[in-house]
């Protein structure tokens, strides 16, 4: 395992310097507009990058996890998808037809599906049964659309993939399954040279922005962790010979061996930031869809942190929620418990959103006051 990490590692940062030179010949660069405020052109290859990498691990070691292949294929559907649209600004619709259809083909070929909500609601076990294929497409472009959101100023993708990986990683090391454990491992490996170069520290020459590639495919392989995490399967033949992880056809009568309301948790402020923002904007009677300045980090950023500043307080943020998530996950607590505390911090995280104009005003007001210089007369 550690030479494939180190290779992964070793190599996303010479294909992400080799992509940085090509981005700007192939016309695969952002340009600052009224909504991105970045100075220059940007290469958009991070993402491309990433993929490409672990994607040629994974055809170089087979066997890794199971419908590896499958994986693959779908890593590089919307790799090309996103490169597309980073290129010439693909429609939604398009975009949405690409990701339900990859959802569709996962669900039906390896049988990865959202089958049970578990006994979130505290009334008994939720079976999607015959639902069950549309309740998975909802999932994944729900996953799919929450990480491409979050992808708002430097680091912020990065660093909450690598938090969710990581908390995968905790989860599958916890539950004997090395081989999905692996395929997280190889992620952050590849996700960190990206995050340098993102972040600046190789300068501002070599900056580089993720993409719609790379957010697709992160937010596409995190739900399928996530179903293979906290999802039973009907297909016996499917455990990768790598893990020790029991696989059944799932019955009320049975426990999960994590919860499906732990994922909540592990992806809580994408997925509360996606949430919450196509909820204010269908209000305003707005495309749920259309981009805005009303993003968590934007919200961060009005009030007066910095970029760095807020890339660590929603880092913060993001790692507690997850933490949160795999302490109930280990202390057994209820999962109608651990489900009622995660509305009640999107209540409160909608709730603040749709005051936020008064609430940054005032912070405004009371920083300016407590900055403000005193001028009291020498007697």
């Amino acid at each position: 395992m550690a030479w494939q990490i180190i290779s992964v590692f070793i190599g996303t940062f010479l294909v992400l310097f080799f992509n940085h030179r090509l981005a700007p010949a192939v016309g695969l660069v952002d340009s600052p507009t009224n909504r991105k405020r970045h100075q220059g052109q940007v290469p958009l290859i991070g993402g491309l990058s990433v993929g490409m990498v672990i994607s040629l691990m994974l055809l170089f070691s087979p066997n890794i996890i199971a419908h590896q292949t499958l994986l693959i294929i779908t890593m590089l559907v919307l790799l090309l998808t996103g490169v597309l649209d980073d290129r010439f600004d693909l429609s939604c619709r398009i975009r949405l037809l690409v990701q339900a259809g990859l959802a569709g083909s996962v669900a039906i070929l390896a049988d990865i599906q959202l089958l049970t909500f578990g006994n979130a609601f505290g009334l008994g076990y939720v079976e999607f049964e015959f639902l069950a294929i549309p309740m998975t497409i909802i999932a994944v472009i729900g996953a799919i659309n929450a990480f491409n959101m979050v992808d708002g100023i430097d680091g912020l993708l990065g660093s909450l993939a690598i938090i969710t990986f990581t908390s995968l990683g905790i989860l599958f090391y916890l539950e004997d399954n090395l081989a999905h454990l692996q395929l997280c491992l190889l992620f952050i490996a590849a996700l960190l040279p990206y995050l340098a170069l993102n972040l600046g520290f190789f300068g501002a020459r070599y900056r580089i922005f993720m993409g719609d590639a790379g957010s697709m495919m992160i937010g596409f392989v995190v739900i399928w962790l996530l179903f293979t995490l906290t999802q039973p399967t009907s297909d016996a033949n499917s455990l990768s010979h790598a893990s020790s992880h029991a696989i059944w056809t799932y019955s009320s009568s049975q426990e999960l061996s994590v919860r499906p309301v732990t994922a909540l948790w592990l992806i809580a402020v994408p997925l509360m930031d996606m949430v919450a923002i196509m909820c204010r904007r269908i209000k305003k009677g707005h495309s749920p869809m259309t981009p805005d300045r009303g993003h968590l980090h934007h919200i961060f950023q009005r009030i007066g942190f910095s970029s760095r500043q807020t890339l660590v307080l929603i880092s913060v943020v993001a790692s507690c929620f997850a933490l949160v998530g795999i302490a109930g996950e280990l202390s057994g607590a209820a999962e109608s418990t651990m489900f009622y505390l995660f509305i009640m911090g999107f209540a409160l995280y909608y709730w603040l959103l749709s005051k936020i104009f008064r609430i940054t005003a005032f912070i405004r007001l009371m920083r300016r006051k407590n900055h403000a210089p005193s001028y009291e007369s020498e007697l």
